[in-house]
């Protein structure tokens, strides 16, 4: 009932908002809201912003309702989906699952260096999904869960634009297509063995496959992921031990070098990165200081600029949220 509540809120919500101007959000923050644009504005690439100070319900969104390429962020819908069915006995965490030749996945995460054969439990492999951003457990608990059940949820639950669009094998296949259309018909394990591509033209292509929403892992805007971190935090999607679960292995994110860059000693996040460098960069989690916590969710896609700049232009939001907002 506590979940059905929410997705009524979440309706709502979503309508009221829509229906008001963005600037007049931006403009109840101030100062700190104008510095945050201003920084943003700044990137050489198509940026989406939203924060929300869970205390006080002081917020800040910035394009929040704009449809973004998720990226890895879309991985948080996957995970939340796998405690639901683990609190309906649906699925056991604690089961193994031997991974197979064909699993194997390129980009990010760990278990693409192991030997096949080895069975880490459900439980291991949704947190690689979530701390290394691993792409062979995330394809893994897609199989597992079922794509389509994880867009039934998201509908469910009351956010319109978010969807999980294609698994991460079927991402990497579209890429090699673009090569040479013949690569359609690779197997998986065809598609991990031919790595990516590095001809003279693959950067061009890779900057215009990034933007293009046909093509996208996901769909997301900042404002509905952040109400689905809040969700997390409130324990309002899983019980209450699922939840908890779920904050702990988003504490435990292994990249570090978006919003919690620079908050040694000021603060503690919870979150997860997204990733397509050097053309996309997100970052959404929650930010856990004396006076917080606060979501927040920044996503930059289409980035033409210095990367490690647009990385450090994140940190200094977070900073900022965490030193205005007490």
């Amino acid at each position: 009932m506590k979940v059905q509540m929410r997705a009524v809120v979440l309706l709502a919500a979503l309508t009221l908002w829509g229906c008001a101007p963005e600037e007049d959000v931006v403009g109840q923050n101030g100062d700190l809201a104008s510095r945050i644009e201003e920084s943003l504005n700044a990137l050489n690439a198509k940026t989406s912003f939203y924060a929300k100070h869970l205390p006080s319900g002081r917020e800040i969104a910035i394009r929040a309702d704009e449809p973004m390429n998720a990226l890895s962020v879309i991985k948080i819908p996957v995970m939340v989906l796998a405690y639901r069915d683990a609190d309906a006995g649906a699925l056991n965490l604690d089961e193994r699952y031997q991974i197979q030749p064909e699993d194997m996945r390129r980009g990010s995460g760990l278990l693409q260096s192991f030997t096949p054969g080895i069975e880490p439990t459900y439980r291991d492999i949704i947190t690689q999904m979530i701390i290394t951003s691993d792409n062979t457990a995330t394809d893994v608990v897609i199989k597992r869960l079922g794509l389509g059940r994880v867009n039934s949820m998201l509908a469910d639950l009351g956010f319109e634009e978010t969807r999980l669009r294609a698994t991460t094998g079927e991402l990497f296949r579209a890429v090699l297509e673009l090569a040479d259309p013949g690569n359609a018909s690779l197997s998986d394990r065809e598609v991990f063995d031919s790595g990516f591509p590095s001809d003279p033209e693959a950067a061009v292509r890779s900057f215009s496959f990034e933007g293009d929403s046909a093509q996208w892992l996901g769909r997301i805007t900042a404002r509905e992921i952040s109400q689905m971190l809040e969700a997390i935090e409130e324990g309002e999607f899983a019980s209450p031990e699922s939840s908890d679960e779920m904050i702990s292995i988003l504490r435990r994110q292994f990249y570090s070098s978006r919003l919690p860059q620079q908050l040694r000693g000021r603060a503690s996040i919870a979150h997860k990165t997204g990733d397509w460098p050097p053309h996309a960069g997100n970052d959404v989690g929650i930010l856990y200081y004396e006076g917080g916590p606060t979501v927040v969710a920044v996503f930059t896609n289409q980035n033409q600029g210095d990367f490690f700049e647009l990385e450090a232009a994140l940190g200094r939001i977070a900073v900022d949220l965490v030193d205005s907002w007490r």
